[in-house]
């Protein structure tokens, strides 16, 4: 048998991944001194306290999991003789997946006719739970892991991510966009455009001022690079803004039409402890990223 797991980084909540069949590893993030495993010490993401708590102030912070942690996860399956595959948020992201590789490898000597697949899906939130939500329709429908891996290799490439943050202080402090540092100082009311590359890392690409201008921007990239968006979900993420994830969905219709399957979908807090509140994105099936 085969033991599906994701994490907490693709957005995907508890209910819905027991719902497509996998097991869900949390990823922590610290706020006042105390770290905070979605899921783990809450049922449900409380998204408007957390993210009305970085308005006022308060930075979060997150950090990788330990060969331990890993350990925790993966052994039991191993020792009650099931295989591994395992979905998740982007590698190049995280210093996670060194501790993760180690504590495999330490596994692999205990329960050496045991096997561990990965799919990467190089990307964060909305990226990564399009792609998640698709190998879970694989999942229920009994998919063999042969055929689950194949669609990885052709398709993580495809869903296409753009997106924008409403303040840049919170990705100034994580670090982890490339291109940012030019948008610094005093550039109120301009929103960079963010993409997830092939690579798995954050771009800025552009820059727009005002957020529906932001918007149009994200609009175009998808009537540029779109490809079978028909026949995929079109996922749009907000960190705590459900009125302009209404609009981005009103806007979309207005240009695609209303034949799409669009869902909207929170962003998970270890995701935005880096982006921070009103951030909006977009996911689609394209030509390319």
């Amino acid at each position: 048998m085969v033991t599906y797991f994701t994490d907490t980084d693709t957005d995907i909540t508890a209910k819905e991944a027991a719902e497509f069949g996998y097991k869900l590893i949390s990823m922590p993030y610290t706020l006042d001194g105390k770290e905070v495993y979605p899921y783990v010490d809450y049922e449900t993401f409380d998204s408007h306290s957390f993210y009305q708590m970085l308005r006022e102030g308060r930075m979060p912070s997150t950090s990788a999991l330990n060969p331990y942690d890993y350990k925790k996860y993966f052994e039991p399956e191993f020792a009650a003789g099931n295989d591994i595959l395992y979905v998740h948020f982007s590698r190049a992201m995280s210093a996670s997946f060194d501790a993760m590789d180690r504590a495999v490898r330490e596994l692999k000597e205990k329960y050496p006719e045991r096997m561990f697949y990965t799919i990467d899906t190089k990307g964060i939130t909305i990226g990564s739970l399009n792609i998640a939500r698709e190998i879970g329709d694989m999942i229920k429908a009994g998919a063999p892991v042969e055929e689950i891996l194949a669609w990885g290799e052709k398709e993580v490439d495809k869903f296409a991510v753009y997106f924008f943050a409403d303040d840049l202080k919170f990705f100034q402090r994580s670090g982890r966009v490339s291109g940012i540092a030019g948008f610094m100082g005093n550039m109120i009311g301009v929103r960079p455009i963010l993409t997830m590359t092939e690579g798995g890392r954050m771009e800025s690409i552009g820059k727009e001022r005002g957020r529906v201008n932001a918007m149009r921007r994200l609009l175009d990239y998808i009537e540029e690079l779109s490809e079978d968006m028909d026949k995929h979900r079109v996922i749009i993420a907000h960190a705590d803004a459900p009125e302009l994830a209404d609009r981005m969905k009103e806007m979309f219709i207005e240009r695609f039409g209303d034949s799409y399957r669009v869902e909207i979908n929170q962003v998970n807090p270890t995701a935005g402890s880096h982006c921070g509140p009103d951030t909006l994105g977009i996911c689609f099936h394209a030509k390319h990223r």
